[in-house]
């Protein structure tokens, strides 16, 4: 189920005294949005009262400008509207809008934790025309840093390995997920994960889709991967339980379709249900 949205990113806004358009604005990670969670075109956090402590444009969606926009953590939201948490308002509000809100909040995020260079300690200052801060004594560009990192379905023959991580709520299992290593490919990262965290041996990868992951700044690269060798061995330190189970006998995953863990999952049981 991997979408993409007509969207158009931007760093420069082309008509540089017209803010009307949709406004992504956060108290921390929780976004601004109407009682009944509309969020619709406006002219911005100033005409609502509100006094953003950064805001960025972000391209245009479906023709409509994009901005980004952060308040401070005692602002209160204007009459009628609401912060609420980002991950409450899947399927709430329309994807596309939830998709360039995943984009607002990690370049909200970035912007506030690189106001000094990482090299020099010196200020940084905002570049209009790339999506990155210039430190104003050495020079050094600051980007917005994404992390990797691979999910794979792991499976043999009718059977998929599922595993539960301590952070799980009680009962869930879900596929197996990893950061990349410096100087690692994803392939390798596959591999690693997998035999790190079950002691299963994986082959034949197969690359499946990406989901940019806001939580707080992931990059998710799914795989699919057939079993190899190997007898499950866990940790019981990152991962406590795993399995095999079959299309018959799928224990409880999370519910829904927000992520890409569900979207192998649900692909693996498309594809198994009839053989």
């Amino acid at each position: 189920m991997i979408t993409t949205y007509d969207f158009v990113p931007g760093v420069v806004n082309p008509r540089e005294n017209s803010i009307e358009g949709y406004w992504f604005i956060f108290q921390n990670r929780n976004l601004l949005v109407s009682l009944d969670y509309k969020l619709e075109v406006s002219s911005g956090p100033f005409r609502m009262g509100l006094e953003p402590l950064r805001t960025q444009y972000l391209g245009e969606l479906n023709g409509e400008k994009c901005f980004s926009g952060e308040v401070s953590k005692d602002s209160e939201p204007p009459e009628g509207m609401k912060f609420r948490d980002l991950r409450s308002l899947y399927k709430r509000i329309p994807n596309d809008l939830y998709h360039v809100a995943g984009r607002a909040v990690l370049i909200n995020d970035w912007d506030r934790n690189h106001c000094f260079c990482g090299a020099c300690g010196k200020p940084t200052k905002t570049s209009f025309n790339e999506r990155s801060r210039v430190c104003s004594e050495c020079k050094l560009p600051h980007f917005p840093r994404i992390a990797p990192a691979i999910i794979t379905s792991v499976e043999r023959d009718r059977e998929i390995l599922l595993a539960r991580s301590p952070h799980f709520p009680p009962g869930i299992l879900s596929i197996l997920a990893g950061f990349v290593e410096p100087g690692e490919s994803l392939e390798e990262a596959v591999k690693r994960e997998v035999r790190e965290e079950t002691g299963i041996d994986v082959g034949d990868i197969k690359y499946f889709g990406s989901q940019p992951w806001p939580y707080p700044n992931s990059l998710m690269l799914g795989f699919q991967a057939e079993y190899k060798s190997g007898e499950i061995e866990i940790d019981g330190v990152e991962i406590e339980e795993a399995d095999w189970y079959s299309v018959e006998n799928m224990p409880t995953t999370f519910a829904g379709d927000i992520s890409i863990s569900q979207w192998l999952i649900q692909d693996f049981i498309n594809r198994k249900k009839n053989l």
